[in-house]
């Protein structure tokens, strides 16, 4: 039978059914959304009319009015924003998860000037209204159009237009409310929801009485523009998730700078990391507004990649009103704010660092891999972000350190940063190549981030201290002196026969000639018979296997096989060499041996029968070795 495409059937009505009760966890919320959405229509208006003055004329100010009919049960909400005609009814409010700011944005994305996004861009916010409506009557009239449209909807998957009457543009939402809804017809009540969700939102909100009296009931002024000592924590955290915040606020920075460049930042850090975190193609969430104009939320030359988790408003006096994308990627002004915005946010988190280190530790986290990138993304913040950087190490336990605390406990005669990676923070203790660091006592910083691998080189050191791998040929253990805590006397190692040892390295040579690249004895190994490890200028086992696993790498590096002379079953095959029958015996234990030590750093066995075949022959053979 032939392959057949068919397409996803729809249950419309039990769509609509989940997207109007499943998606807020409080049904006031659909007030929010309806007067964010008529908050977004007056924001587009306001827009087009930079440029289409004729648009406004005879009513500039605008505004959203929410009236009540208790004897019908009808709650009201209007606006005077752009309005829409009878396509716009259709495509917008006729498609589930269509938003009719997102159309708008992907109808102009090619005009210089139609940097616009808004609050509804996911286009499910007005459904909400059947979360309290048994029946939704929307009478919309497009700004510069005379015919105003109706659209009369149950919610359960069908709706009907026609046309409607309206005096001037905008939008009304007539809604029908259900039994067991009388709260949303209290005045008293909406003025507490409108308080608490959309106090914010920068336009009046009129709420108009039985007696027909008139009663603005928000501050219907930007939040950002207020006093810091004028607004409470409330307040803050609504308007974190106005602007996009869906978790709590981690901290919130609201200042304003003034002189030859004004402008206000009220900007949010996150409190969890989202989905898209390391999405490439993720945006930061700050907003650029110019005399309290929305103009962009994509302004990318504002906020580095590295700080792509902001979210917040930008709000400033001195750019013109029709700013755009081009002009904003190389704009001096945008590239003030943005090293202003920087160094704000680096010092608060270093202050958080210092004076929460728990709370701080939740955030680096989830978002410490982010941050690095600016190592090696913005060399002129490289040191700021360095000191509020945060790491496990071999003695940290489950506490993270700084590369300070770091550089203020290394061991006398310690002239370098030792780090090591991998994928797991338990896996990476355990690595036989950390035996000589801890019997040492040196400290090791012990790194599970990819980025991890991109930053070290291109940073290099920390206040003279050269970062080096752990995994490396070159680690001089051997200046450090050995760990004399409790005033123990300094035990020596156990002596070994260099000449036997060595005639066992040339057989491993001879015989795993073309599969490593040396084999040495190691200083490193204290418990473990062999490790791997890079030679000095090599790519290192990690980002090696990273390269791998994306096919960016077509030959692997060979590596350094290090044994430990010291231990047991090294030395009883340093022992065996020379001796009858030895040869075969020798070879297969070089082979399971190399095979072990690239089990240990999480690699593939090459030839698994042969490696089967040689442990099944030694095991049957009762040997040691």
């Amino acid at each position: 039978m032939a392959e057949e495409k068919l397409r996803f059937e729809t249950e419309v009505s039990r769509l609509l059914h989940i997207v109007a009760n499943s998606l807020y966890s409080q049904k006031e919320i659909f007030l929010r959304e309806l007067i964010s959405n008529a908050s977004d229509a007056c924001d587009r208006l306001r827009y087009e009319a930079l440029t289409s003055p004729e648009l406004v004329a005879g009513d500039a100010e605008f505004r959203v009015q929410i009236s009540v009919d208790k004897k019908a049960r009808i709650l009201e909400l209007s606006d005077n924003g752009i309005g829409m005609n009878r396509d716009g009814l259709i495509s917008d409010l006729g498609t589930i998860a269509r938003s009719g700011t997102t159309a708008y944005l992907e109808e102009h994305q090619d005009e210089e000037d139609a940097d616009l996004n808004a609050i509804g861009k996911f286009g499910v916010g007005f459904y909400s209204a059947f979360m309290v409506a048994s029946n939704v009557e929307v009478i919309s009239r497009r700004a510069g159009e005379d015919q105003a449209w109706r659209w009369v909807s149950d919610g359960t998957g069908e709706f009907t237009i026609s046309e409607g009457e309206r005096e001037g543009r905008g939008t009304t939402i007539r809604m029908k409310l259900r039994k067991g809804e009388d709260e949303f017809l209290d005045e008293t009540r909406l003025r507490h929801i409108v308080k608490t969700y959309s106090d914010h939102i920068a336009l009046p909100i009129v709420l108009k009485g039985a007696d027909g009296e008139e009663e603005t009931i928000n501050e219907a002024s930007a939040l950002w523009t207020r006093q810091k000592k004028d607004i409470t924590d409330e307040q803050y955290k609504e308007f974190y998730h106005h602007v996009g915040g869906f978790d709590e606020p981690f901290m919130n920075l609201h200042w304003r700078v003034e002189g030859k460049l004004e402008y206000t930042n009220l900007i949010f850090l996150p409190s969890a990391k989202p989905f898209d975190l390391f999405d490439p193609s993720r945006k930061h969430g700050i907003r650029l507004y110019v005399k309290r104009v929305f103009i962009t939320d994509e302004a990318e030359g504002l906020v580095p990649a590295w700080l792509r988790f902001l979210r917040g408003v930008v709000d400033s006096e001195d750019l013109p009103l029709n700013v755009s994308r081009e002009i904003l990627q190389n704009n001096p002004m945008i590239t003030r704010m943005r090293s202003a915005i920087i160094k704000r946010v680096l010092t608060e988190l270093g202050k958080k660092a210092d004076k929460a280190p728990d709370e701080y530790k939740t955030f680096w986290d989830d978002f410490g891999a982010v941050i690095k990138e600016g190592l090696y993304e913005d060399a002129e913040n490289r040191d700021a972000i360095q000191k509020i950087c945060r790491f496990q190490s071999t003695t940290s336990g489950d506490d993270l350190i700084s590369l300070a605390d770091y550089v203020g406990r290394m061991k006398e005669g310690q002239d370098a940063i030792y780090y090591i990676s991998g994928e797991e923070i338990d896996q990476i203790r355990k690595s036989p190549q950390l035996e000589g660091f801890a019997a040492k006592g040196i400290e090791v910083l012990l790194l599970t981030d990819a980025v991890d691998e991109f930053w070290l080189p291109a940073v290099g050191e920390f206040e003279g201290k050269p970062f080096k791998s752990a995994t490396r040929a070159g680690a001089d253990l051997d200046k450090v002196a050995a760990d004399s805590s409790d005033d123990k006397t300094e035990d020596k190692p156990e002596s070994f026969d260099e000449g036997k040892v060595d005639a066992l390295i040339a057989m491993f040579k001879l015989t795993l000639d073309e599969e490593v690249k040396d084999v040495r004895v190691s200083e490193r190994l204290t418990d473990s018979a062999v490790c791997l490890v890079s030679d000095e200028g090599d790519m290192d086992l990690r980002i090696e296997r990273m390269l791998k696993q994306h096919n960016q790498l077509d030959q692997a590096f060979k590596r350094i096989l290090e044994i430990n002379p010291r231990h047991p079953l090294v030395a009883s095959l340093a022992e065996s060499v020379g001796k009858d029958g030895a040869g075969t015996k020798v070879e297969d234990a070089a082979w399971l041996l190399l095979d072990q030590a690239r089990i240990i750093e999480g690699e593939k066995v090459p030839d698994p029968t042969a490696f089967s075949r040689r442990l099944n022959s030694v095991m049957s053979a009762g040997l040691t070795v």
